[in-house]
């Protein structure tokens, strides 16, 4: 679903800005702003690993628009 939600926003020409938040999450301010809010786990994570779970999701998006296979070892 991600990767199908990313070739939208692809196809459509929009720029993408993602704002991963701190231990308290990001100020209603900010979360009004935004287009779209994710939850990448129900979990809570610290925002380090947050950011890196983000960064494989895009990657594993932008492999999947491209037609690569994605490895599952």
């Amino acid at each position: 679903d991600f990767a199908k939600w990313r070739g939208r926003q692809q196809d459509s020409g929009r720029d993408l800005a993602f704002a991963v938040g701190g231990d308290e999450g990001l100020c209603n301010a900010v979360r009004n702003k935004a287009a779209l809010v994710l939850s990448l786990s129900a979990m809570t994570l610290p925002h380090r690993l947050a950011r890196l779970v983000l960064v494989e999701q895009v990657y594993r998006a932008l492999s999947i628009l491209r037609g690569e296979p994605y490895h599952k070892a």
